[in-house]
């Protein structure tokens, strides 16, 4: 037997070749129903659809680059998990390209994927990144971008976020609720939004419960275990008003300000509580369990990738109004907050 082709899938179903085409490339002319039929009947068929051919017809590629700071933290692979869900029901491949949290980095992995000839960009920001010339060009040439987490409303692009001010309100507010009153914040760096909407909601829990928002209890970190060991360090020689609890700006400084407690003369449970933000996979078998603030990571990636699927279907999606999907935080309690007798959230 020869290679089934789409005159065969046509034949079979008794409708034209044109249609089945459109179907398999998920043409909006052609109804779901028909692109379910026809996706079944080709798989019956054993169908190898011509990438090459394809894309020198459609010029489309139907590859899509995802830029993320690290590969080595949970939270972006559980973000790219989500992307990949939907981009490959959309018959869409993925390439992913790892900035390592540098600038340069990020420029060259746009670059590298507008060499590729993607046909969109889903990207998260390094904490390096306050120059978006290299973005601006991917607007530039009206290939779809949406950014996630790390995001800024300087380029105009569509986003999916957290509302990261929300979490960190909800974060200070359930340490306030168990009996802290000295919290300290561990923040990150003040340009990047995300980070500064964490300290934003933190002072306004404190104002909120008539609290004195006291500057010696914050402080500024690199957001790494390292940076969370260092500043609680800091903040547990503080001679006056030493914080009895913390809110890190993320899991892993949370991670480096539990093992700088565990370290100290304060390591007893409920003397010193604590609250990350991300709820990386290690956050629920460390012991104490650190209590933290859900993202939503799949459904974060799903999301983007329905945006970007959007504007691919759309005829002239560098001109539709940009998009943002803010995502609702849940906050997950477990051992290293609890002073007080409540009953915990699973963490599942």
């Amino acid at each position: 037997m020869g290679r089934t082709t789409i005159h065969d899938i046509a034949k079979e179903l008794n409708t034209t070749a044109a249609t089945v085409s459109r179907a398999l490339n998920d043409h909006p002319s052609i109804s779901a129903a028909m692109k379910e039929i026809v996706r079944k009947t080709a798989h019956q068929l054993n169908y190898q659809q011509n990438r090459i051919a394809s894309s020198l017809r459609s010029g489309k590629t139907f590859v899509i680059g995802v830029v993320i700071p690290s590969a080595d933290i949970s939270f972006f692979g559980s973000v790219i998990h989500g992307i990949e869900m939907v981009a490959k029901t959309h018959g869409y491949n993925v390439i992913l390209f790892q900035t390592n949290e540098r600038y340069e980095d990020e420029v060259q992995g746009i670059q590298t994927l507008l060499q590729s000839n993607v046909d969109g960009i889903i990207a998260s920001i390094t904490k390096e990144t306050s120059n978006f010339d290299h973005f601006l060009e991917v607007k530039r040439r009206g290939i779809p971008l949406i950014l996630f987490d790390r995001a800024t409303d300087e380029l105009g692009v569509s986003t999916v976020v957290i509302d990261d001010y929300k979490g960190a309100f909800m974060a200070t507010e359930h340490l306030l609720q168990q009996g802290y009153t000295r919290i300290a914040h561990i923040a990150g760096p003040s340009h990047i939004k995300i980070f500064h909407e964490r300290l934003r909601g933190y002072v306004d829990a404190l104002a909120a419960h008539h609290i004195k928002i006291d500057e010696d209890l914050i402080t500024y970190g690199k957001v790494s275990i390292e940076s969370g060991r260092t500043c609680t360090q800091q903040l547990l020689q503080l001679q006056k008003n030493r914080p009895d609890a913390i809110f890190a700006v993320e899991d892993f400084t949370a991670l480096g300000a539990m093992e700088a407690i565990k370290e100290s003369q304060w390591n007893r449970p409920g003397q010193i509580g604590l609250v990350g933000f991300a709820n990386e996979a290690f956050s629920a078998y460390i012991t104490p369990s650190l209590t933290t603030i859900d993202q939503q990571t799949a459904l974060m990636g799903q999301e983007a990738a329905k945006l970007l699927m959007d504007q691919q279907q759309a005829e002239q999606h560098h001109e539709k109004s940009p998009q943002k999907i803010v995502l609702e935080p849940l906050l997950i309690q477990r051992q290293s907050s609890m002073r007080r007798q409540t009953k915990q959230k699973t963490a599942s």
